[in-house]
């Protein structure tokens, strides 16, 4: 009986209501304490709520910060599928993504300096790269599939199959640059962001033409040993 009444709980506005709470209170006190310093008794006591209860919305710390990336995603993605209907060009579709990314992170920059101390951990369950991280880069990869589907741009074959995940890539090292930029309202931010989707776009252009076949395939067959030994020590790491 108690499971059918959480279960019921959890679908009504006052479930949500809670969870959103634990989530809000967790944040702000990774931001005060550190995330290694906060515990989730700690949270619960914080936000009003019974420690069962925190648990039952989050099974860990861990969790939260996974859902803190589920919904900075979905915000992403809210944003950014009607904004990529105004563009058919590789580089305003890009630029448009991009800049929205860091238009949906920049209520919690303050925060991110502070995850990315134990984020940055390659051992780390926080790390972008890490397992527990796929469903939520993986949706973001999906959403640079988007990308690429709706451009007019001729792209071969070879390089659109990769081209999500390169563009994954290029973004989080865009979000890392973010987290350190300390100019007003992240002006080095937006430049960057400016110039290098140019450089991505003529590249990609580039790398389209039929002459730089032999360069491309060399080219993805690299990124193909990277990302796969990446894969590797992650995995090593888990064991």
């Amino acid at each position: 009986m108690a499971a059918m009444r959480k279960k019921k709980a959890v679908k009504t506005p006052k479930g949500d209501q809670t969870r959103t709470l634990i989530l809000n209170t967790a944040l702000d006190m990774f931001l005060e304490r550190g995330y290694e310093q906060t515990t989730m008794r700690a949270i619960a006591e914080k936000a009003g709520a019974s420690l069962g209860n925190a648990y039952y919305y989050f099974r860990s710390k861990e969790h939260l910060i996974q859902a803190f990336y589920q919904t900075t995603h979905d915000q992403h993605v809210a944003l950014a599928l009607p904004a990529l209907e105004k563009h058919d060009d590789m580089k305003s579709r890009l630029l448009t993504v991009v800049q929205l990314k860091i238009e949906t992170l920049k209520p919690y920059h303050q925060f991110a300096g502070v995850l990315f101390k134990t984020a940055a951990d390659p051992q780390s369950p926080l790390n972008p790269f890490a397992d527990e991280a796929n469903p939520v880069r993986q949706a973001s990869i999906q959403l640079f599939e988007k990308v690429v589907e709706g451009t007019k741009s001729r792209i071969p074959k070879d390089l659109r199959a990769e081209l999500p995940y390169l563009l994954w890539v290029y973004h989080m090292g865009i979000i890392l640059f973010w987290i350190h930029d300390r100019s007003p309202k992240h002006r080095r931010t937006y430049r960057l962001i400016d110039r290098t989707v140019e450089m991505v776009d003529r590249m990609i252009q580039l790398g389209s033409n039929p002459f730089m076949r032999p360069l491309r395939k060399h080219a993805l067959a690299l990124v193909d040993e990277l990302r796969d030994a990446a894969e590797d020590v992650l995995d090593a790491d888990d064991n």
